[in-house]
């Protein structure tokens, strides 16, 4: 299977990003993968690659290239409870540096590479996005309706906020269909009721779901929150919500 680095053009230089594309010579339907927090890093260009096996071309981003090519944080084999601190310390201030505007100027960027790519057909794309991923996954497909018609995030991060601009506020303007898998302890009761009232009185086609027994991070074989059937449920659910919804024509 083809894959590549690749040079994204953006207002604040180049990101660096991983693609991956089936070895056809078709042009297929694009898929921007959104890092979780940890960066990008084979973990994620393994899914990548698995995703683009079922006839995807697949753009990973590394959201921090403000700071750096990747990986900008050093990070061990295994993510775990023992280094899971000193990690998020080399984090944290790229995390909070990735501000609103930052995350609507890359999406603007990353789609725009996208689509352009001679591999990638005419139609809609699809966006995934994991942990912090999911919340840019959100914002970008709030601001690209006309783009976007899938979105899917895993393990989300603060997707129910307080702030005017939390994205759960965001989802009157989505047009895409919505599958978001939590892990357990990602939202409160209150948080999920708030999100899905949200999403039911603007209209869109959605699931909610609960993984039963997966914590935070179950989609990432690198860290000590790995759940292999929690992963398998995510592809179970990913897989199909993209293929209803993309196409290549």
């Amino acid at each position: 299977m083809p894959t590549k680095t690749v040079q994204i053009p953006t207002a604040d230089g180049r990101a660096d990003a991983f693609a991956a594309c089936p070895d056809s010579g078709e042009r297929h339907p694009g898929v921007l993968l959104y890092m979780d927090a940890f960066g990008l890093r084979p973990e994620l260009e393994k899914k990548a690659r698995e995703l683009a096996e079922h006839g995807y071309y697949v753009l990973v981003p590394n959201v921090y290239y403000r700071h750096g090519p990747a990986p900008v944080a050093e990070l061990p084999e295994h993510i775990g409870e023992e280094n899971r601190s000193a990690v998020f310390a080399q984090l944290m201030p790229l995390i909070e540096a990735h501000t609103t505007e930052r995350v609507l100027s890359d999406a603007d960027a990353f789609l725009r590479f996208l689509t352009a790519q001679p591999e990638v057909g005419d139609g809609p794309v699809g966006l995934v996005g994991y942990c912090l991923g999911a919340v840019l996954a959100m914002r970008t497909a709030a601001a690209h309706p006309d783009k976007v018609a899938a979105v899917a995030g895993f393990h989300p991060g603060a997707l129910v906020t307080d702030a005017p601009d939390s994205p759960h506020r965001l989802v009157p303007r989505l047009t895409a269909q919505v599958h978001l898998g939590l892990a357990e302890g990602d939202l409160t009761p209150e948080g999920i009721s708030e999100l899905n009232q949200a999403l039911d009185a603007a209209g869109v086609d959605y699931t909610t779901e609960t993984y039963p027994g997966a914590i935070h991070g179950f989609t990432m074989s690198d860290t000590g929150a790995f759940d292999p059937s929690a992963l398998q449920r995510h592809w179970d659910r990913l897989l199909p919500l993209f293929g209803r919804t993309l196409t290549s024509s």
